[in-house]
């Protein structure tokens, strides 16, 4: 069991095209949230693009801090875009930050994501369906999520993206006062992202990073960026003028709106 009860929002009362969801999760044992954001509720089998939240967040900071629901409509609007889902779930509530990573304590952060949230959102949303492509994007440490997570799951996941991404579990230490022993796993390779991306080698899906030139992680940008270099893997950081901020990710997730809009077009050619 997964996806133990769903509580859904009354759409008569958000701010248009938003869903809130309250899913209850065997994987948490406790109740989680999602935002959900759909302009287009009358199409099918819409894409299904994930957003993680960083450290201190949770589901609604994407759009309210982000405004991420504006700049999707602002580049859709421009023409060229495919229709999507914009899919904002909670990490879990974990402290500052559970990583999205499957903790030694029991807790699953990772099927959480990758088995309720999506679970959740299509059976709650008629204009997604099992046929949906799902892509995965975040931020921060949720850049570290959707790096790990699409590097881990990649039969699951048709793209990545991430922004001003955690690279290393370590750094974690820049913006959570606890100690990271709270992040142990149980097995240790299991936080290193650069340990799927040599598993699922030649399976991984298109990925794109990128971070602000004047952030605090991009030097670690860098390091992740030479090594996959190393590794062969086609994935390039794109380095941007701008800091650790909202403004930044605003500007730059109409990138990942664009990158998987490609992926998604090359898919139906």
């Amino acid at each position: 069991m997964a996806v133990i009860r769903i509580e859904q929002s009354n759409p008569e009362y958000l701010a248009e095209h938003f869903q809130l969801l309250t899913v209850q999760s065997s994987h948490l044992n406790r109740r989680c949230d999602i935002s959900v954001f759909n302009a287009h509720p009358d199409s099918k089998d819409l894409p299904i693009v994930i957003l993680l939240h960083g450290v201190y967040g949770n589901h609604w900071v994407w759009s309210g801090l982000g405004g991420v629901h504006k700049a999707y409509s602002d580049e859709y609007a421009k023409g060229g875009l495919s229709q999507m889902i914009l899919v904002m779930p909670s990490d879990g509530g974990f402290y500052g930050g559970s990583a999205y990573l499957p903790l030694a304590n029991g807790e699953n952060y990772e099927k959480w994501i990758v088995e309720d949230v999506i679970a959740a959102v299509i059976k709650c949303n008629p204009s997604a369906s099992l046929a949906s492509n799902v892509y995965i994007a975040g931020l921060s440490m949720g850049g570290y999520g959707a790096l790990r997570l699409g590097a881990k799951f990649p039969t699951i996941f048709k793209g990545i993206s991430a922004h001003s991404s955690i690279t290393d579990i370590r750094e974690m230490a820049q913006f959570v006062a606890e100690d990271l022993s709270l992040y142990n796993t149980h097995l240790t390779y299991e936080s290193d992202i650069v340990h799927w991306l040599q598993v699922n080698k030649n399976h991984l899906p298109p990925i794109r990073f990128d971070c602000g030139t004047e952030d605090t992680l991009y030097s670690g940008n860098q390091r992740f960026n030479q090594r996959l270099q190393q590794l062969g893997i086609t994935a390039e950081l794109e380095s941007l003028s701008g800091e650790h901020s909202w403004d930044y990710w605003n500007r730059n997730v109409r990138k990942t709106f664009d990158f998987f809009s490609q992926i998604q077009e090359l898919n139906y050619q």
